[in-house]
């Protein structure tokens, strides 16, 4: 392994610079919101807080809301623990739901339920109920996605659910299942293996037929010291792992060391530095910002933090980063991620993460711009949490902040991102929600509209309502 370097970080700024215009034309709409209504998912859907979440609405919960012709998804656990499907048609207030066989087994909030669908043969899947432990695997009838108005919306549907996928076991210590479709229409399912602290990701893929395991593609070992200690065990947190229009695979990330010691106060967390991977091979092999090939899935040299050219963003572990926030790509397959911190001016030692992530907190906006540069841009809009915000760009390349509570800001690609301003405001539109949302990440190319799901605060264990807020973006 290479020793480490933060050298990519001196590509980074602060403030992004707008680019100038080739050809006179009229100019992009900026950012803004219209709300087209909501829809109640469920009235009563189970609720329980822990590690400060919930499990049908955790923003690492990839694709709990999907799009795909002419219908929305969505799953969650109801009152009686049940896992449910449901769909409708897109502008429809009206679910249809499906339990698919399977009773949530814990209280534990990562235990989500993901979505993803493989285009090959137009089967829905769903893994659910894992935290370093097994998983619970469904797949639906092929063909279900592709003739949704000609197929009915039942059990029936739906395979049993299996603790395999479809024979294939990979791990008794799974957790943060991720689908995502490939460019040819496979369906890859992204996945750590082990425990925080000391954990690696991996990658499987289904062609249609059957599911291989890709394998490994980070490394949990290697020696990483700060000023207060060092630390010889961690795991990579994604904040995501997406395709662009061109096929690349792109991947941030933050480091969560295993050795408190590293940190300048227990109270703290142990995530540091913000680094970036991707891969033009369908997550074979990966490269760093260089395009330095770093890693290879199923291999022996695996993404390891000692790695050289990884940080896009460098910060100790004492600034309470937060892991697995969130990134989008843009109309020309250009990474940007929200992440998120308590910044300098407010201290140099976080001592209660949670408190200090809620009182001075701030969400950040990083990129790379048109001449490969990375570029940072403070959003000026206080977190009042600890939780995590959402980020997706419209069809101009505007970008949308998704806050805890369903706060929404937006910032204009014409100025650079530099314009960042609040869109709406959940709070004072008494929404109640809980905190983090989930996003249709997938809508947003569909049919221009910003679609999330959230649910209503509630206490100790008293059933809540999952509702589904949606916005018309830019024409």
């Amino acid at each position: 392994m290479k020793r480490r370097t933060l050298l990519a970080t001196a590509l980074l700024s602060t403030v992004a610079t707008p680019g100038l215009a080739g050809i006179a034309r009229a100019a992009d709409p900026g950012p803004s919101l219209t709300l087209t209504g909501s829809t109640t998912l469920d009235t009563q859907a189970i609720y329980f807080v822990s590690y400060d979440g919930l499990v049908n609405n955790n923003s690492f919960q990839k694709n709990g809301l999907l799009t795909y012709k002419g219908y929305q998804y969505a799953v969650w656990y109801t009152a009686d623990r049940n896992a449910v499907v449901g769909r409708r048609v897109l502008g429809s207030n009206t679910w249809s739901t499906v339990k698919v066989g399977h009773t949530l087994r814990y209280n534990d909030s990562h235990n989500v339920i993901s979505m993803g669908i493989s285009k090959v043969d137009g089967r829905l899947h769903l893994n659910m109920d894992s935290h370093s432990d097994g998983f619970t695997y469904v797949k639906s009838v092929a063909g279900l996605m592709d003739n949704p108005g000609g197929l009915s919306w039942t059990a029936s549907r739906f395979g049993a659910p299996q603790s395999t996928l479809d024979g294939l076991a990979l791990t008794s210590q799974f957790t943060y299942p991720q689908f995502i479709s490939t460019p040819e229409g496979r369906l890859q399912l992204s996945y750590r293996v082990a425990v925080s602290g000391n954990g690696r990701n991996a990658l499987a893929e289904y062609d249609g037929t059957s599911w291989t395991n890709l394998g490994e593609w980070t490394s949990s070992t290697g020696t990483y010291t700060s000023e207060h200690g060092s630390s010889t065990a961690r795991n990579m947190y994604l904040h995501g792992i997406d395709y662009d229009k061109n096929g690349r695979l792109h991947s941030f990330f933050t480091w969560r060391e295993q050795n408190g010691a590293v940190m300048c106060s227990s109270g703290g967390i142990t995530n540091h530095d913000t680094g970036y991977v991707y891969s033009d091979d369908r997550g074979r092999t990966w490269r760093n910002n260089a395009g330095t090939v770093v890693g290879t899935t199923g291999g022996s040299d695996k993404v390891a933090v000692t790695d050289a050219g990884l940080v896009v963003d460098a910060l100790n572990p004492d600034h309470s980063l937060m892991n697995q926030e969130s990134q989008f790509t843009d109309s020309a397959g250009r990474p940007h991620a929200i992440i998120s911190y308590v910044p300098g001016r407010f201290g140099q030692c976080t001592t209660n993460y949670v408190t200090d992530r809620t009182n001075n907190g701030r969400a950040f906006h990083v990129r790379k711009n048109s001449s490969g540069a990375w570029q940072k841009t403070e959003i000026p809009v206080p977190l009042n949490s600890s939780q995590r915000t959402k980020l997706i760009l419209d069809k101009y390349d505007n970008a949308y902040a998704i806050f805890p509570f369903c706060r929404i800001a937006g910032a204009s690609k014409a100025s650079g991102y530099t314009d960042w301003t609040i869109l709406y405001d959940g709070v004072g539109a008494g929404l109640n929600a809980f905190g983090e949302v989930v996003i249709d990440e997938t809508r947003v190319a569909q049919d221009n509209f910003l679609s999330i799901m959230y649910q209503e605060k509630s206490s100790g264990t008293t059933p809540s309502a999952l509702r589904n807020l949606n916005f018309r973006l830019p024409a």
